[in-house]
């Protein structure tokens, strides 16, 4: 069984998960850790916990969601995942970070390309790559089918969704993306989004007003 920690880092305040297992494993995803006093935070968590890290992931490659990214490589020798339409959105994270004043060092090391359908695995946990595309091109978002959560990114929020007027973004596409492949999803999933608080697929059906509304 897979326990869920959430941090919120950096200025853009950005929910970064840590995922573990009752052996200890654990999955890191989207680390947002800005600086040194978040990184080790974040380090001293697993630390104390006596967790072993396996492997880093990224929902999206937006610069408030892979600033920890190198620091993740660096200390624990995470090699990074992400879908292959996301690597133009890494490359270019750096200049965005210029130009919201966060400047930081791109990770730096091997990528490895994970698509719709692909399983996460952790132990006996696994957990089912569902890609939702519109925020950014090649989002993606974990499903644990057993235990009934996701990991969201920035697709779905609480009474909200993710913005789309970043390069890459799409609107119409992120709509379909919510409506055809998380809203298939069971009501009472709890969704784990990249800001804010957790909602479910259920809530979000029924009170989320920019899906609301597109179905009248």
């Amino acid at each position: 069984m897979l326990t869920v920690q959430h941090f919120e880092f950096s200025p853009i305040m950005e929910n970064t998960y840590v995922l573990f297992n009752e052996t200890g494993d654990c999955i890191i995803i989207d680390p947002g850790c800005y600086d040194e006093r978040e990184e080790l935070y974040l380090k001293a968590f697993i630390s104390d916990n006596g967790l072993h890290p396996r492997l880093l992931l990224n929902t999206h490659c937006h610069l408030d969601h892979v600033f920890g990214n190198r620091f993740i490589y660096q200390t624990w020798k995470l090699e990074l995942h992400l879908h292959p339409n996301e690597k133009i959105v890494l490359d270019y994270a750096p200049e965005a970070g210029k130009r919201w004043n966060l400047p930081f060092n791109n990770y730096n090391g091997p990528l490895h390309f994970i698509k719709g359908g692909d399983i996460i695995r952790l132990g006996a946990d696994e957990l089912l790559v569902i890609e939702a595309p519109g925020h950014s091109p090649g989002h993606v978002c974990f499903y644990s089918k057993t235990q009934e959560f996701l990991i969201g990114g920035d697709v779905l929020f609480r009474n909200s969704i993710g913005r789309t007027d970043l390069p890459g973004g799409n609107h119409t596409q992120l709509l379909e993306s919510i409506r055809s492949r998380l809203f298939t999803l069971p009501d009472t999933v709890r969704v784990y989004p990249g800001h804010g608080a957790s909602t479910t697929i259920g809530y979000e059906k029924k009170h989320n007003p920019f899906l609301v509304s597109s179905e009248r």
